[in-house]
């Protein structure tokens, strides 16, 4: 069966969920997201974190403790921006217009990033092409199948960029739950590498909107000249700095998360789902009925992520509360039995 007309181009989108399944059981239950369902913890802020203008200090603050987080050279190497994708197509301009190659398939937005700033965008499947580009992107993890590129491959296509006056560039939005021993945040002072780092995924809390760049200090500053004073909302700074030192809170998710994705693993292979792959935020499935499944869990308000031009392919968020593993169990299990008494009609 094919996908629904109107079907969404990211996740996450409720109101068009709605118009895909205007019947759907409700409330939906969002796994079409990779964003942690359990947030880091709320807390109160000062009223004073609204209506006044963010201080410069507390942004200083930020980037402090951000390249401590993620492994950062120094503070000089990290720019904080109001998320990751306002700073998609400000990086793809630090070189002038030229070849840009994607490794995917992959996060669209990279693409449409480079084609904004003015680059002629491939997309291909083999990591050796991109040194072929003069733009090379590349997602790691990947999101949607969680495939790692190691660090050795990583930091000698970025030299083979750096001789030629090009750019790594290298999205790292899901290595809070990566293996962080190839992360390239420590070697953004070569020069020719940019490191992407998302806030909201890890830590449940993309409505702050709150992201990093991360590179050698000449480009960064280069960039943080682009946004000026305030770049970041005074509410996005505190949550930033708090959580961002919180390393105890990080690593018992991290374990949380992990227990969560076995769990997920073993759900959807009781009903014959296998999972390919994916990261502990996020599992990848492949299988020749993906648009029936998709629909039939879109019926019963389980929104799952699905990808135009790739019909196969699903990609599954966590389900957030005991009640909705429960809806989601019920809701495989329906699919199943029709599928299983379609299979034995046919037989």
């Amino acid at each position: 069966m094919k996908l629904l007309e109107g079907a969404v181009d990211h996740g996450g989108s409720l109101g068009r969920a709605r118009a895909l399944f205007p019947n759907a059981v409700l409330p939906f239950v969002d796994l079409s997201t990779g964003i942690n369902p359990h947030s880091y913890p709320l807390f109160g802020l000062p009223a004073t974190t609204l209506s006044r203008l963010p201080e410069a200090a507390r942004a200083h603050d930020l980037v402090e403790v951000a390249a401590s987080a993620y492994g950062a050279p120094s503070p000089v190497n990290v720019v904080a921006a109001p998320g990751t994708q306002i700073l998609l197509p400000r990086v793809a301009s630090l070189i002038a217009p030229g070849k840009a190659l994607v490794l995917g398939p992959t996060y669209a937005e990279h693409a449409r990033a480079a084609a904004i700033a003015g680059h002629a965008v491939t997309e291909v499947d083999d990591f050796a092409a991109l040194a072929g580009a003069d733009l090379a992107i590349v997602v790691n993890p990947n999101n949607p199948d969680g495939r790692v590129i190691e660090r050795d491959r990583l930091l000698a296509l970025a030299a083979g960029m750096r001789a030629k006056g090009g750019l790594l560039v290298v999205d790292e939005a899901f290595m809070d739950v990566g293996p962080r021993q190839h992360s390239l945040a420590s070697d953004v002072e070569q020069g020719g590498i940019v490191v992407l780092r998302s806030f909201g995924k890890f830590f449940g809390l993309a409505g702050l909107r709150l992201g990093f760049a991360l590179s050698d200090a000449p480009t960064i500053k280069r960039l943080d000249m682009q946004f000026g004073p305030w770049a970041v909302a005074g509410p996005a700074l505190e949550y930033g700095i708090r959580a961002l030192a919180d390393t105890g809170w990080q690593d018992a998710m991290r374990a949380s998360l992990a227990v969560a994705s076995t769990r997920l693993d073993a759900l959807f292979g009781r009903f014959g789902v296998p999972v390919a792959g994916g990261t502990t935020l996020f599992r990848y499935v492949n299988l020749p009925d993906a648009a029936d499944l998709f629909s039939a869990l879109g019926k019963r308000g389980i929104l799952l992520r699905h990808f135009s031009g790739r019909p196969n392919v699903l990609r599954a968020g966590l389900p957030g509360s005991q009640e909705e593993w429960q809806r989601l169990e019920s809701a495989l299990a329906a699919w199943a039995s029709r599928r299983d008494d379609g299979a034995r009609e046919i037989a």
